[in-house]
């Protein structure tokens, strides 16, 4: 039996309805009671253990102020899925802590081990790939490294790409001023930094320029120096882009590149820059490449079932 003090904490621990005991019980194959602010747990031993651990994981989590949601629960399961054993003394015994990221506004940690491989990378490497299918982070864990770099002072603006496939790049056609023109585009680093910072100072630094809007055509020539930069949907790059982009980069910057070759929108017979550049890259110092999977989604959970059966139709097809 495990109680929790707090019933308006408890409550939202549970869910709606109960929904993130019932995601608890799927994954880990256990039968949670609830009565009131009391949980019982029955299954097989460890696998209740890693329940109670996960539940009072999230619980403090709440304590500290912050909202656990559906994603938070699933990172919280990978986690405890990764320790063989949470009984001391049992061969094997390893507590996995995934990594952070501190922010001012919130804390933002990893959920699944390649998020915090991903998370690593950009620490130590001044250029890294984030590449993999949607709902697995990429993004937003790139806009949380900027927004550290850029609160800490490590980095003097931080600059946003991405490839306006849909327009051909001829912004110009667009009504409104450039950030009017690329808003479209650039709505997914929005959000993540509306979430990640206080609304007013991210219109203060998109007003001061600290935060830029950087279309993709138009950097060519310029030199990037002391920003974190980061190039979003990268797969629809062609290769000559993606060359200018990476020499874009200056002195103490940092940049992130982020895609999925699953979802290459270029005309066809286009080679996309994305895959060409991981492929003459990889090894080169300082430069580090994170591939998620399926396995990595975070938004809800079929999501990560719909990546599954795409993967495996596509699988079925290169076999034939």
């Amino acid at each position: 039996m495990v109680a929790f003090d707090d019933n308006r904490l408890a409550s939202a621990l549970f869910g709606r309805y109960g929904e993130n005991l019932a995601l608890i019980e799927r994954r880990l194959g256990v039968t949670i009671d609830q009565r009131g602010n009391h949980v019982s747990i029955d299954g097989p031993r460890d696998a209740c253990e890693k329940a109670r651990k996960t539940l009072e994981g999230l619980y403090d989590e709440l304590r500290a102020g912050r909202d656990v949601s559906s994603g938070d629960v699933e990172g919280a399961l990978r986690a405890a899925q990764t320790q063989t054993s949470f009984f001391d003394g049992e061969a094997g015994t390893e507590k996995v802590a995934f990594g952070d990221i501190r922010l001012r506004k919130r804390a933002v940690r990893a959920r699944t081990p390649m998020q915090d491989a991903y998370i690593k990378a950009m620490q130590r490497n001044t250029l890294v790939f984030g590449i993999g299918p949607a709902g697995t982070g990429k993004t937003w864990l790139a806009v949380a490294h900027a927004v550290h770099l850029y609160e800490r002072r490590e980095v003097d603006r931080i600059v946003l790409s991405r490839p306006a496939v849909e327009a051909g790049e001829r912004l110009g056609f667009l009504p409104g001023d450039m950030r009017e023109k690329v808003d479209p585009y650039l709505r997914p680093m929005y959000d993540a930094l509306y979430d990640l910072m206080d609304r007013a100072l991210v219109e203060r630094a998109l007003q001061s320029g600290e935060i830029e809007i950087a279309p993709l055509a138009f950097m060519r020539g310029r030199t990037l120096a002391h920003a974190a930069i980061i190039l979003d949907e990268a797969q629809n790059t062609t290769p000559m882009q993606m060359k200018m982009f990476l020499t874009r980069l200056g002195e103490h910057s940092r940049m992130i590149v982020t895609g999925d070759p699953s979802q290459i929108d270029l005309p066809a017979g286009q080679s996309s820059g994305l895959v060409e550049a991981t492929s003459l890259l990889s090894g080169v110092e300082g430069i580090a490449q994170v591939q998620f999977t399926g396995a990595d989604v975070v938004r809800h959970e079929l999501v990560g079932r719909i990546v599954a059966a795409y993967d495996s139709a596509d699988n079925k097809k290169k076999n034939k």
